[in-house]
This record gives C-alpha cells, structure tokens and sequence, in this order.
C-alpha cells in the first residue's frame, strides 16, 4: 500500500457543519490550511493557523465573492502532475504550492429553487469556482483528494485518522468518483430549471440516493429504487418494501389522488379490484372491500383520510401487505401494529412530479403524466336522454378509476362505489364480460349501474352488452368513425351516453 502524505489543504465550504474534526485533524498532521471568507474566519476561531487565498494569489475577492480561487495559483497547485519534471520546475518557477486536498461544496442551488426564490437569487446560487474547484481536484486524483459533499466529511474524517494524514491512490480515486456525481448531478439540476420549457430536447436526470431492493419482479432479478422515498413515506411499521410493492405504491397514490371525498381503495398488481366513497374511512373501506372480497388478500390499501380505530378494527383481520394513508391516530396504530410485517406508510405529500419516464429498447421514453381528471364540466350529452344527477356523479367516479386501469379497461360503478372492472384485455368486450362476470359472483346488481370506458367504442357491441344487464348510463371520450351506431342504440334503449373527449390509455 502506497500512501501519500497530504501537507497542504484548501478549504472553501458553504456549510461547516462537522467540518472542525477535519479541520483539527490536518493540524495535528502540521498540514498547511488555504481558505477563503466565511471558512477561514471559521478555522481561525478554531485557533488553527490558517493562510488567506487572497494572500496566495495576491489578488482579491472581487465582483461580491463571484471571484475568489479562479486563479493560477490555486488551479494550478491542483492540476499540476507531481510525477513530471516540467510540471514541477514551472510550480517552482511561478511560485505555485502543492494543493493536495480539496474540501468544498457547492452553493445550494436546489434548495434554492425549491424555495421558490427570485430568478436572481437563483442564479446566484450557480456555484463556478466550487465547481471548477471540484472538477481539477478530481481530474488530478492521482495526486489530490477532493472531498466534494458534507456528507462525506464522516468518510474522510475516518479516513485522516485511520492513516493518520495520508491517503492512498485507492481512496483518492473513489473520492473522485463521488466528485464527479456531485459536479454532474448539479449540471442537470441548472439545465433543468434553464430548459423548463423543453425547448433543449435533451434528456437529463440525476438521482443520487440509491436504496438497494430486494429484488426485482422476480427473486433472479436484482432491483434499486433511485430518489428520496422517505421524504414522501414515512414507514410506520412493517417490513422493508420490494420493487413490486413500490409499483403498486405508485399506482395507489395516483389514484387515491383523484378524489377529494373520503375514498379509500384496494389495489393488486397496480389495478383497483375495490374503490369507494363513503362518509367515514371505516364505511369507505367497507364498500372497497365488498367489491372483491378475494383480491383484496395480500392487496394495497390506500385512503385520503386520516386512518381512525374504527376504520382499523373493521380491516384489521384482512391480510394485507401495505396500507396508506396521510396520517393514523395513536389508537389505529395500536390496532394495525399488532402484525409486525403488515407495512403502515404516513403519506407526507402528494405528487408533484409532471412527467413520466421508461426504459425501452435501447433508450428512454417521456411523457406528460395523465393530469386531466373528467369533470362535469366535461360531459357532453350525445344521446336523447341525459343522464341523471346521480348518474352523473356515478360516472365520474366510473371515469377516475378507469383512468388509472390497465387497459383495455371497463368500469362499472354505481353509488360512489366500484362494482367490478375488466382490465388489461385485448379486447373492450372481453374487458365488459369479464367485469360483468366479476361483479356478478360478488352479489352486485347491475341494474342502474353506470358503465366507463378508457377508449371508444369501435361497433356498438359494448353499449348492447351493457343494455341487456340493466346498466343504463356511459361514459367513453368518444372518436370512433362509427360513434353514431352506438349512440343510436342507446337512444333506442332509452340509455344515456356521454362523451369526454379525452382518452385514458394506461399501458
């Protein structure tokens, strides 16, 4: 093992959180400390001796601290290569020190953002020497260390005490790995704010926290999860969560989303086998769970409310993997943590994210998410009769959860409640069979039930189908080269129809 004595740093940080061990550290090693502002006050007050960067270049920070280490003298005590004579007789010609660490961060151009600050104080917050700094002292690992994050300050703290003050060409190395993610990921989240339009068609994405799964799909197949997962679910109980059991999440939180009544929802392999509105979580979960009282085994559960006792006790027997909701009192926890494996997740947030993505092929796909709910406003009559008041609520409703099942899907619905659905068929009357068939071996009666559609009606087979089992309301976007054939079926059978205009595909 080859170590390599540091004997000069540069430190230039915006947080100095945990920083004095470091700092403390390099002076039990008589490391000779560089800095600038706000850090060097701070390692001063430390009582460790320190030299002004101002004092290195003999030039100032000037344009309001916009130039500070943009100097030969700091880049090239970084970039320098030890191992070449011509390297180190100019070094000595222009009177340039070895800088052998590096230690800054990068302004917190993010959080910035994220506070909904001015453009300008946004903009100032784009780090140029931080980042510039970053970049030399990675590309020179071989004979710098860049420490790049606090959030590495732990590391090398352990690091300097461990091979008291040195390093080796190993470490140097992976330090400048996580340099480079930091110095990318910061280049993606400026090109992001400055292309919110899309008019640059690149695609840049950058998540660098990394939870290991797992598994996949399948215990053969490896999986991750990249992002902030405990910022928007804070795990209550249960164990740790799998690839599938994220899928299913996803889906859950879309759909709960619809609603702003007490809804509550059961959902296996991301379809909705139970949805309801109720005036109470507990009665809300009663009509979900009658809908499929098979499904829901082992299922997702999701409610917008507040998760009480009542509603606990009543679905406390149901084996079920995950329930959600955005808060639980102290008393229903009591009741759901009783099963140490059944997982509680306190829903912190709704989704704010506006796009999609997918690997496919050898590439990426993107799109908008589906952010357009049906309203009332939305209806347009097409047939004779209209539907009614009641009807009409039916069939929003209808129209919400087919908007978030795979289709080909048909719903049939009726009083704030799902009564069965058809999902994933290849064909739209195979969907309506199959959701009759379901809805039927649980007891519903189909007769002034509503019907909804994710798609058009290519022939009117569906509405005729639908007719004969007593549904007498539909809601499909319409667009079909022969939409007149179905309307004109419903107006002979005294049914209502009304179309959106907009299409909810979910493949």
């Amino acid at each position: 093992m080859s170590l390599k004595k540091i004997k000069s740093a540069l430190i230039s940080v915006y947080y100095k959180d945990n920083l004095e061990p470091i700092v403390k550290l390099l002076a039990q090693n008589n490391v000779q400390i560089f800095s600038t502002g706000g850090t060097q006050k701070f390692i001063e007050d430390l009582g460790v001796e320190v030299t002004a960067v101002e004092d290195l270049t003999s030039y100032p920070s000037i344009f309001g601290g916009r130039v500070k280490t943009l100097h030969p003298k700091v880049f090239g005590g970084i970039l320098y290569r030890r191992e070449l004579a011509d390297d180190q007789k100019q070094a000595d010609e222009f009177e340039i020190p070895s800088i052998d660490l590096v230690i800054v961060d990068l302004y917190p151009f993010e959080e910035t953002v994220a506070s909904g600050a001015a453009e300008q104080d946004i903009i100032e917050k784009i780090d140029i020497g931080g980042i510039s700094l970053i970049r030399a002292a990675a590309k020179n690992f071989k004979d710098v260390l860049i420490v790049s994050s606090r959030e590495q300050y732990a590391d090398v703290e352990q690091l300097l005490r461990e091979k008291e003050g040195a390093t080796e060409l190993a470490d140097r190395k992976l330090f400048a790995a996580k340099a480079f993610d930091m110095s990318s990921h910061y280049d993606s989240a400026i090109f992001n704010y400055f292309n919110g339009n899309g008019e640059v068609g690149s695609f840049k994405q950058s998540l660098r926290s990394k939870k290991v799964l797992r598994y996949g799909e399948n215990p053969h197949q490896e999986g991750a999860y990249y992002g902030d997962l405990d910022s928007m679910l804070e795990k209550l109980n249960g164990k740790e969560l799998s690839y599938n059991n994220l899928v299913d999440i996803d889906a859950a939180v879309s759909l709960i989303e619809e609603f702003d009544d007490t809804a509550f929802a059961i959902l296996k392999h991301t379809n909705a086998c139970g949805v309801a509105t109720g005036s109470t979580v507990k009665e809300a979960y009663e009509k979900a769970f009658a809908a499929d009282t098979v499904s829901a085994f082992g299922g997702v559960l999701i409610t917008n409310k507040t998760m009480d006792k009542d509603a606990a006790e009543a679905m406390h027997s149901l084996f079920f993997e995950i329930l959600i909701a955005p808060d639980f009192t102290e008393d229903a926890l009591e009741v759901l943590k009783q099963k140490k494996n059944r997982i509680l997740l306190k829903q912190q947030y709704k989704l704010n994210t506006k796009k999609q993505y997918k690997s496919l092929l050898n590439g990426v796909i993107e799109q908008d998410r589906d952010l357009k709910t049906d309203t009332f406003e939305d209806l347009k009559v097409v047939t004779k009769k209209a539907p009614a008041e009641e009807d009409k609520s039916a069939l929003i409703f209808a129209s919400k959860v087919a908007k978030h099942t795979k289709s080909n899907t048909i719903v049939l619905a009726k009083d704030g409640q799902l009564l069965a659905s058809g999902v994933g068929q290849t064909s739209r009357v195979d969907a309506l069979k199959q959701a009759i068939h379901k809805a039927k071996s649980f007891g519903f009666d189909l007769n002034g039930a509503v019907m909804a559609s994710d798609a058009f009606f290519p022939f009117p087979d569906c509405v005729e189908i639908a007719h004969g089992e007593g549904i007498q309301s539909v809601i499909q976007p319409g667009g079909s080269i022969k939409d007149q054939d179905s309307i004109d079926f419903c107006d002979k059978n005294d049914m209502a129809m009304v179309f959106t205009g907009i299409r909810h595909f979910k493949h």
